[in-house]
């Protein structure tokens, strides 16, 4: 495809995606792509799980499972997937498709979550997390996002860095090594904190740890050795949810820069070059795996297709790259 047939292609799709499209890379004009970013609360996947949200402000009447999950039956096996349509996963979801969080907050979602949602680890208080950084950090999110109170949440994650610089949701197991998955996830709730409030210095403090704790090594590679950490690094695949890649760290460190109006760090770029060696040549990338576990719709291509998502991601963050690179050359 040539510019302007794939620029189409990426507007040709859902306005959880298509606004995204419209401000990053097409430059409109704020009015345009907030008319149609307004538009996720009304049609396409935004309404759809909008619609399928529990009279208590659950979703399928779970905090992080649905509420008819087996612990012990065969979809809570090796490698049946974890299931994403529970509460968290579904506000996840619809903040990162960008609607607008007065959406849920004229549904009062953050106190019916207070009043009836439970985690189901130890059935401690929604907005007071529980014990998996992951997990906690998404609640930031969604907390700052529509109104609650998630302030003790953040002072855990100071408590909890490890002594290398990030977090690892296995520290409840004893360990005392970052994780690359959690270290990320970690990540993104604190910079949330950072733009929502202006953080602090502890915040920032700790963001700079768990950024330095992936920069060292690349974003992709072991520090002991340099080789890579695992071969799930550059397998692309959308939606994100909980998993690491070279893209979803990339992505992360896009949304510091702008915040921050700092230059990339030159440390990212091997991470780059693995995201650059897989556009296609028609300007794509394609869908590398589906992440198993029951949802209420798939929002992508199966592997192996061309993904619109994940082309807005590449192509994003390349020119973004490209762009910051060049102008300090």
């Amino acid at each position: 495809m040539d510019g302007a047939t794939l620029h189409a292609w990426l507007l040709d799709s859902d306005p959880a995606l298509r606004w995204q499209v419209e401000r990053d890379l097409g430059g409109e004009p704020a009015a345009v792509w907030e008319a149609t970013r307004g538009k996720v609360a009304t049609e396409g996947f935004g309404a759809r799980l909008l619609a399928l949200q529990d009279p208590d402000g659950q979703w399928a009447g779970g905090a992080f499972f649905p509420a008819d999950f087996d612990f012990d039956g065969p979809e809570a096996a090796d490698g049946a997937g974890q299931p994403w349509t529970a509460t968290t996963w579904t506000l996840n979801s619809l903040r990162e498709w960008g609607l607008d969080g007065s959406a849920l907050r004229e549904r009062r979602t953050a106190e019916l979550l207070e009043e009836n949602s439970r985690w189901e680890y130890d059935d401690l208080p929604y907005w007071g997390g529980e014990v998996d950084c992951c997990i906690n950090s998404w609640t930031v999110s969604n907390g700052l996002w529509l109104g609650a109170d998630i302030s003790g949440i953040v002072d855990w994650f100071l408590e909890h860095r490890l002594p290398d610089g990030g977090w690892n949701c296995e520290w409840v197991e004893g360990s005392t090594r970052s994780s690359f998955h959690s270290t990320l996830n970690s990540l993104k709730g604190l910079l949330d904190f950072d733009i929502s409030t202006g953080g602090t210095s502890a915040t920032q403090a700790a963001r700079r740890s768990g950024e330095e704790y992936l920069l060292e090594r690349g974003l992709y590679r072991r520090l002991s050795t340099g080789e890579p950490v695992a071969p799930w690094v550059d397998r692309l695949a959308y939606p994100f949810r909980s998993f690491y890649s070279v893209l979803n760290a990339v992505e992360y460190f896009r949304q510091t820069s702008l915040f921050e109006g700092a230059t990339p760090d030159p440390r990212m770029a091997d991470a780059i070059a693995l995201i650059r060696g897989q556009r296609q040549p028609d300007g794509t990338w394609l869908q590398a795996r589906r992440h198993p576990g029951r949802t209420w719709f798939e929002v992508d291509v199966p592997a192996g297709e061309p993904s619109k998502w994940l082309t807005l991601f590449g192509t994003r963050v390349l020119a973004w790259w490209d762009e910051q690179t060049s102008s300090v050359a």
